[in-house]
């Protein structure tokens, strides 16, 4: 019996980094999900601003 719960042992094992590979694959879906709102929403500002007029600002440092 003590190769069978070797067996045992190395698939509770296999199943467990299976299940944690998920769970991390998840998160960093959804962490990506919420970056990807996040820059749509900066996008949406930026195209809200007004286009400044030609000639209006000038460039002092180059």
């Amino acid at each position: 019996m003590d190769m069978m719960s070797g067996i045992a042992a190395t698939a509770t094992s296999l199943s467990a980094a299976q299940t944690l590979q998920s769970y991390s694959l998840a998160v960093s879906k959804k962490a990506m999900d919420t970056q990807e709102m996040a820059a749509q929403a900066m996008l949406e500002m930026l195209g809200q601003q007004p286009v400044p007029a030609k000639g209006t600002y000038i460039d002092t440092y180059a």
